[in-house]
């Protein structure tokens, strides 16, 4: 089986959208988009907008339904956990423990759409979820009972205004894969491109909208009535709400792979199949056609030549840029979306969940990481404030010891060999004790993290996301010229006035292993923010340490000279000069190891280095920077001559003293 991969996917190459014309109506906002295999322009709602009150005012006039709907989930969600709870009493839950696992899966099929959602996040935690129960939960992604062709096919006439088989050359007999939302057909284009078709399931936005409205009513219950609960639960769901009436929009998912393209299509080994607007409309989407194993599939993979630790590791390196970066995330990486092509990229699909995060989230997570590593738990909770975990009027007092306890391990580096499941259950327990609220972005982060985790546990159970982040976090701590990240820099590289080399090498040694890091560049961005005003701090501190650096070499320098000498012309020295002292040993050592790492670290050219330092040595603020090395190491020479004059001038007057007493 092989992708299309051959199909030119530069941007360029792309079809575009059609132009479209909003029109405003009492109803809402309409589309007016004219197809071009068509003769007429078709009128269609521009987008499903989630709007919980109208939801709430709909459904408070139907109270008969509501009920309905009510005991529809209960009566069986009931007789299922009667069955669990009566073979626990009689001990026969091992035994049938697989059919427990295939009820559970139709169970949550019967419920809808919200319910399959869930068991498609648990899907993914083989931490969590027994094998049996892991393996029937799987085939929610894709193996969901199809709906007939006839709806299918009665949908895609209305939707491109063309009975299917004028639109298409071929279409499979079956679907291909049902999911929650859609079910998808094999096609072939006129042109010749094998695409794939999603339609949508009937009565989806009835089905869901329902169950967001009773688990809303039910949320904002247990707000007001356990008082434990700080967290936006409503907030929560209404920002899943959100991102499902946005998938519901076949058109607003074009429009989003076509933005993660543009964002992420570009990184190495990472492949987003194109959109066909000419046969794309709010009900039916039609996308260039990838063959592919999902990532779950080891053996497939490896079978097949294919490294799928080193694609998962791609996965990780791609999510880092979605949340960190540029915000843009896709919501819902679970292994149907996620396959291993046979050219040996990782190829996404299904971009109807998406989600992003603000700037200031984006810098915060990355400043909470450093906080975390830095073992400064006080600016961990600021961090949480800045974050909205915490109100400003909380008092932190009690909740920094707090989180030296949940990040105990966490010493230095060592934060990458936790994983991202174990934090998150230990901060829960901390959300619950202390008056911490969960912003509604946050669920879709941990949602979006917690399941790429599960899906690497898949392929290699020792993987550790948080191992795979850290070269990304040092690559942007030192290369990123936002405020934030340089005084985050600033924090884990000086502590009390003294500067933390071993955390400078670590920082180098980890940014080197990311494929982005460029040394030449870092060099660059390093120098004019050490010349301007914002690097004062730390400009004023690195000479600090330079001196003594300077210092502690000139001593050895001397102290191996003088001790040659010595054992040249075999005399001993009475006032030999010092070595340096232990600590000032173990900053050369360092400095040693760094110009090494340097060496060795991509974009490293002698040359270049060169042509960099001629550049920097015009630079005005490089100038005042040497400078202000060259008056300090002045002044030292200065003061150190006139304490040896002063020295040598108290051993003369006590020495004829001694001479004439």
């Amino acid at each position: 089986m092989i992708a299309k991969t051959d199909t030119p996917s530069s941007q360029a190459d792309r079809p575009q959208k059609t132009p479209e014309i909003g029109v405003q109506t009492s109803s809402g906002r309409l589309s007016l988009r004219k197809h071009p295999r068509l003769a007429k322009t078709v009128v269609e709602p521009e987008g499903l907008q989630y709007d919980a009150e109208e939801i709430a005012a709909h459904y408070q006039r139907r109270p008969l339904q509501v009920l309905q709907r009510i005991v529809k989930v209960l009566t069986p969600t009931v007789a299922f956990i009667l069955g669990l709870w009566w073979d626990g009493k009689r001990g026969a839950s091992v035994k049938n423990e697989r059919r427990h696992a295939v009820n559970l899966r139709r169970l949550l099929t019967k419920l809808g759409p919200a319910y399959i959602k869930i068991g498609q996040a648990l899907s993914t935690r083989p931490d969590l979820v027994p094998p049996l129960y892991l393996e029937e939960l799987t085939r929610l992604q894709d193996q969901l009972p199809a709906f007939p062709n006839e709806i299918a096919y009665q949908f895609i006439e209305e939707e491109l205004g063309q009975h299917p088989t004028a639109v298409y050359t071929e279409l499979s007999p079956q679907p291909i894969a049902a999911a929650s939302l859609g079910q998808v057909y094999k096609g072939k284009l006129s042109t010749g491109e094998e695409v794939a078709v999603k339609v949508q399931r009937p009565d989806l936005r009835e089905s869901i909208t329902i169950d967001l409205y009773i688990l809303r009513r039910l949320a904002a219950w247990a707000k007001k009535k356990f008082k434990r609960i700080r967290s936006d639960l409503v907030g929560i769901l209404d920002e899943l709400g959100d991102r499902i009436f946005e998938e519901m929009d076949y058109i607003h998912e074009g429009e989003n792979a076509e933005r993660f393209y543009e964002l992420y299509g570009q990184i190495k080994d990472i492949y987003v199949p194109r959109i066909y607007w000419e046969y794309t409309n709010r009900r039916v989407l039609t996308m260039e056609w990838i063959n592919g194993t999902k990532l779950t599939q080891a053996r497939e993979i490896e079978a097949q030549g294919i490294n799928a630790r080193y694609l998962i590791e791609v996965g990780v390196q791609c999510s880092l840029r979605q949340l960190l970066e540029h915000g843009f995330f896709h919501a819902d990486p679970h292994p149907g979306n996620l396959l291993a092509t046979p050219e040996g990229k990782l190829a996404y699909l299904d971009f109807g969940m998406m989600s992003e995060v603000k700037p200031p989230q984006r810098y915060g997570l990355i400043e909470a990481i450093v906080h975390v590593v830095n073992r400064d738990f006080e600016g961990l909770a600021y961090d949480y404030v800045k974050l909205e975990f915490l109100s400003p009027e909380t008092d932190l007092t009690p909740i920094i010891p707090a989180f030296g306890k949940v990040f105990a391990d966490a010493q230095g580096a060592s934060v990458a060999d936790l994983n991202i499941k174990s934090i998150t259950d230990d901060l829960s327990a901390l959300m619950y004790e202390y008056p911490f609220r969960v912003p509604p972005y946050y669920a879709l982060i941990i949602r979006s993290l917690v399941t790429l985790e599960g899906i690497a546990i898949y392929i290699d159970p020792n993987f550790k996301v948080l191992s795979e982040a850290y070269p990304y976090v040092a690559k942007r701590l030192l290369t990123d010229p936002a405020t934030e990240l340089r005084t985050s820099l600033r924090d884990l590289l000086f502590k009390e006035g003294s500067f933390r080399w071993n955390r400078l090498e670590n920082l180098l040694k980890n940014a080197r292993k990311n494929q982005d890091y460029d040394l030449s560049l870092a060099l660059d961005q390093a120098v004019d923010f050490l010349s301007s005003e914002r690097g004062a701090f730390i400009r004023d501190s690195l000479v600090d340490e330079m001196i003594r650096s300077l210092d502690a070499l000139s001593k050895n320098i001397l102290y191996n000279f003088t001790y040659l000498l010595r054992e040249r012309v075999g005399i001993t020295a009475i006032n030999q000069a010092p070595a340096a002292t232990d600590e000032q040993q173990k900053t050369l050592k360092h400095i040693k190891r760094i110009g090494d790492i340097l060496q060795e670290s991509r974009g490293f050219d002698p040359t270049q280095i060169v042509t960099q330092m001629a550049q920097a040595l015009v630079n005005p603020g490089v100038q005042r920077l040497g400078q202000q090395i060259t008056s300090q190491l002045l002044q030292k020479a200065i003061t150190k001559m006139i304490r040896e004059l002063l020295t040598a001038e108290e051993y003369s007057v006590s020495q004829n003293n001694f001479d004439q007493g």
